[in-house]
């Protein structure tokens, strides 16, 4: 052997017996949420992630619509190696086959209403769908604050609540909570709709901007909205007078989720990717950056706030995704036929 090719051959040897990451590293490709949960994965998750599992992670914002129909058009080739998405788009992620069976989670330290996926995803974080309200103009008129679903048909507010329309989860949800109280359901809307003819004449906007809802309170041309608790809770935390009111019929829980997407060579990296989304560390980092309770018993929340958590959980309610997924375009064009005209 010539002495050229005895030092290729060395290389090569020495290449081979380096440390895996080092060989060539494992890529990873989430597809998650911007906003401040996206900087708070990139800065105090994603390094750790990396440096532990000797894996490059890149990520990929968005919102859940768009990441289901991504997901939708690769699945001959999927791109995604895990998902986050909210709870209504991912129950049909899961129903269409593009989440795989997790079953090495431990779901017993996580939240009952974490677990409605089975072993195809989980629950990430928990928001409640209520209501939003001004509390000095409230305390100026002598107001009391908002107790039931019900208030959004006092005439005092004509014109002066916000809510986002049917097509968002928080205008969903009312006109199920609304169709629950009138001897309807998920599967018996009618009711639901016929409830919101009743609220429609004080809505001043069926808004589904987070940027222009806050607008609307700030300019005061809204003092009561339909809105999740992170949301009013950050709005708050700005120093603006509002809360959040946890409705007595009960409030409709928002989840964020997580799942492995199902691919012809699922990386392994992914289920640990998840199982540390899940564990108590990061899910107080999550629960501080976003203002979602955690899913995880164990965590530990610096800043509680106006979350789902303690007796507040109990007053949360799941919607049936499973019926309203299929009927949801019917129920949309509908919403613009008889309420958003």
């Amino acid at each position: 052997m010539s002495r050229r090719l005895r030092i290729t051959a060395g290389l090569a040897l020495a290449l081979l017996s380096l440390p895996g990451p080092l060989q060539a590293q494992e890529s990873l490709v989430v597809a998650g949420y911007g906003g401040s949960t996206e900087t708070a994965i990139r800065e105090k998750i994603l390094p750790k992630f990396e440096k532990e599992n000797g894996v490059k992670v890149t990520y990929v914002g968005g919102n859940s619509t768009d990441t289901l129909a991504r997901l939708l058009a690769q699945r001959d080739n999927q791109e995604y190696d895990v998902a986050l998405i909210d709870d209504g788009p991912m129950s049909r992620a899961v129903s269409l086959g593009l989440c795989a069976s997790t079953p090495d989670i431990d779901r017993s330290k996580l939240q009952p209403v974490a677990n409605i996926f089975g072993d195809k995803a989980s629950g990430l974080g928990i928001i409640a769908t209520g209501l939003m309200y001004n509390t000095k103009v409230f305390k100026e008129n002598g107001w009391a604050p908002p107790t039931s679903w019900n208030d959004l048909k006092d005439p005092k507010y004509k014109g002066k609540i916000v809510m986002p329309p049917l097509n968002n989860g928080y205008g969903l949800l009312t006109v199920v909570m609304l169709a629950r109280m009138n001897g309807g359901s998920e599967a018996k809307i009618d009711p639901g709709f016929a409830a919101m003819k009743d609220v429609a004449p004080n809505i001043l906007a069926f808004e589904p901007s987070p940027a222009k809802i806050t607008e609307l309170f700030q300019t005061g041309q809204a003092i009561l909205a339909v809105w999740g608790s992170s949301r009013v809770q950050a709005f708050a935390e700005t120093g603006f007078p509002v809360d959040f009111a946890y409705p007595k019929e009960g409030a409709p829980v928002v989840m964020t989720a997580i799942c492995t997407v199902a691919k012809k060579a699922p990386s392994p990296k992914a289920e640990a990717f998840m199982k540390m989304m899940l564990s108590p560390e990061v899910q107080s980092i999550l629960a501080d950056a976003g203002g979602t309770a955690p899913v995880n018993k164990d965590a530990v929340i610096q800043r509680p706030g106006m979350m789902p958590v303690g007796d507040k959980a109990a007053k949360l309610v799941a919607a049936d995704w499973q019926v309203i997924n299929p009927v949801r375009d019917a129920w949309n064009k509908r919403w613009t036929r008889e309420i958003e005209r």
